[in-house]
């Protein structure tokens, strides 16, 4: 069977994705994209790389019928007031935005400073990272996307938090431009934003709270830099471990709990240009390239995961736990390896 598919908010960066992985994938049919700013307009007005690759035109959310899957490509707040409309369209909906990220009421308003408009709700969504929660996924009607900040920290520390040897982690995150979404603002003007190397975040990032939630308790500080970069992350994570662990110890953490997943990749090299995680060569990927290491003097284990925050840390992910919840092969429509040079 060819699921039937809808795109809200498909003229962001996020939508315009997902029109670009749906539009050729052999288990779906994109049958609804909508934008209020761009109804009655072709798909190739806003995303000029998909001219020729479809007849849709933007619609209007009031025009979207019964479908299989409907993904909310909104913005943040938005999602959880109509989410009872879209569970009654569709049999899956998929909400890129942070709405159902985080599972506690009181969570949510600590970070994003408002009340949850769904709070029921919470507790049923699954968290769209399939390498934490793959088995759920199968199951789920309501998925949450992923914070792609979060997905780099939480790749990068996954093995050590399931082994219980992290005691303090200080993440740095450097982002490309696009993590600011579609919307023109002061800080992503080209004069201002060109040539930059600017931190925003130095304390407080919101998407700690979804690491907090997925891999337990122990003591995060993340701080996150804007670079000279369109697309990806970068997370450097310093970690304090509880205890000593030497370089072999690691790659068997890490092989352990990556040796089967067909996007996580483990890029750590003792030499070459690309013997460590670089964003810049995944664009356009679904993969996440982790890379980690040791310093002998002083204990500390550096932990990284580049990925590209449009696709691994947003609609490839989404596609990825769409392909899951639809038994579908989880890698259909996600193989592009990215380009190089680029």
């Amino acid at each position: 069977m060819i699921a039937r598919i809808a795109i809200l908010g498909a003229s962001g960066y996020a939508g315009g994705e997902l029109l670009r992985l749906l539009l050729d994938h052999p288990g779906v049919e994109v049958v609804a994209a909508t934008s209020r700013s761009q109804k009655g307009e072709p798909l190739h007005r806003v995303h000029p790389n998909l001219r020729g690759r479809s007849g849709l035109i933007f619609t209007d959310a009031a025009d979207v019928g019964d479908v299989d899957v409907v993904f909310l490509c909104l913005p943040h707040g938005h999602a959880a007031g109509q989410i009872d409309r879209w569970l009654g369209i569709a049999g899956t909906v998929i909400d890129l935005s942070a709405d159902f990220r985080l599972r506690s009421a009181r969570e949510y308003r600590q970070w994003y400073d408002q009340e949850h408009a769904s709070p029921a709700l919470l507790d049923s969504a699954v968290y769209g990272l399939p390498e934490l929660h793959r088995d759920a996924l199968v199951r789920a009607r309501l998925i949450s996307g992923v914070g792609c900040n979060a997905t780099a920290m939480n790749l990068a520390l996954l093995p050590l938090a399931r082994a219980g040897l992290i005691e303090r982690v200080i993440a740095d995150i450097k982002v490309g431009s696009s993590e600011g979404g579609a919307e023109a603002s002061a800080s992503s003007h080209h004069p201002e934003r060109s040539g930059a190397v600017r931190s925003y975040a130095l304390t407080g990032h919101r998407h700690a709270a979804e690491v907090a939630q997925e891999l337990g308790s122990f003591t995060l500080d993340v701080s996150v830099t804007a670079i000279e970069m369109v697309r990806g992350v970068l997370c450097t994570a310093h970690v304090i471990p509880k205890r000593s662990v030497a370089m072999r110890d690691l790659w068997g953490l890490y092989r352990e709990t990556y040796g089967r997943e067909p996007f996580v990749r483990l890029v750590c090299d003792r030499a070459g240009l690309h013997r460590l995680p670089d964003p810049k060569i995944l664009a356009g990927s679904n993969y996440a390239d982790v890379g980690f290491g040791v310093d002998e003097r002083s204990g500390r284990i550096v932990a990284l995961c580049a990925i590209d925050n449009l696709m691994k840390g947003a609609a490839g992910s989404a596609v990825q736990a769409m392909n899951i919840r639809l038994g579908l092969p989880e890698t259909t429509g996600l193989t592009f390896p990215g380009l190089h040079p680029a």
